[in-house]
């Protein structure tokens, strides 16, 4: 059942992200989940290196994930622009 503390959360995280930085691209159910999970790995390493933990991979709380996310789709976005 641990699988479920990253499908839930990812979900929700991607979801948000997706509302807060539209793309106009239908990435489906499973794409948010990634999003939103890949988004936690993004945001719990910029905020380990914003407040000076140094260079560190480590799972975001929510909102960590949430930002980690936007960033995704902003570099997504202005890759295909």
């Amino acid at each position: 059942m641990a699988w479920l503390s990253w499908i839930i959360p990812g979900l929700f995280a991607g979801l948000l992200a997706r509302l807060l930085v539209p793309t106009g691209k239908p990435i489906g159910c499973i794409g948010t989940i990634l999003l939103g999970i890949v988004g936690s790995g993004v945001g719990g390493t910029l905020g380990s290196v914003v407040t000076g933990d140094g260079f560190e991979v480590s799972r975001g709380g929510f909102i960590g994930s949430v930002v980690g996310a936007m960033v995704v789709l902003l570099v997504v976005r202005l890759g295909k622009d």
